[in-house]
């Protein structure tokens, strides 16, 4: 079989932007700075934008998280109907994970918890700078003895319904609270 042979060759050539800064034209109190260093032309292009921009804005912690909890052949990742602790910069939140959304440097997910008798969810993106730690308190569909059942849904939403089944699976959330 007959290797593929690309019909052009990209030709990566690199530009200097110089480093400047300057003063915000609405204040005089505000200035901002170009970007410095070596940018790839065809970046300016927009080719290869999205490989670039996930090798270079998340955090050192925000990608631990992704190539672990987000990577979907990792044996750590989360599963929908684990009970996960997220810590802020302002606060925790702990709850059922209902969704995950994989999407390389844009990854999220959904927590859900019932707090004095009404629903909560709160959204996390992965790459936010707000998250401090993220803490699975238990697994679902593990083996191990603190995992719970394995959730035969991508997307667990039919717990917004079903106040029983959500108390049953969040009960481990109220022992580690």
């Amino acid at each position: 079989m007959a290797k593929y042979k690309p019909r052009h060759r990209v030709k990566t050539t690199f530009i200097k932007v110089p480093p400047t800064s300057q003063e915000y034209p609405f204040s005089k109190v505000v200035t901002f700075s170009q970007p410095s260093g070596l940018l790839p032309t065809s970046l300016l292009g927009g080719k290869g934008l999205m490989e670039h921009i996930d090798k270079t804005i998340p955090s050192p912690t925000a990608k631990s998280f992704l190539e672990t909890y987000f990577n979907p052949s990792h044996k750590d990742r989360l599963t929908p109907g684990s009970v996960v602790s997220v810590t802020l910069t302002n606060g925790s939140f702990a709850g059922v994970v209902i969704s995950i959304r994989h999407q390389g440097a844009d990854s999220n997910f959904t927590l859900r918890n019932v707090i004095q008798r009404t629903g909560v969810e709160f959204r996390f993106n992965v790459g936010s700078p707000q998250i401090r730690d993220i803490k699975v308190i238990s697994r679902a569909g593990g083996n191990g003895p603190r995992d719970g059942k394995r959730m035969r849904r991508a997307k667990l939403f039919y717990l917004r319904d079903q106040p029983a089944k959500m108390t049953a699976i969040s009960a481990s959330v109220k022992k580690a609270s």
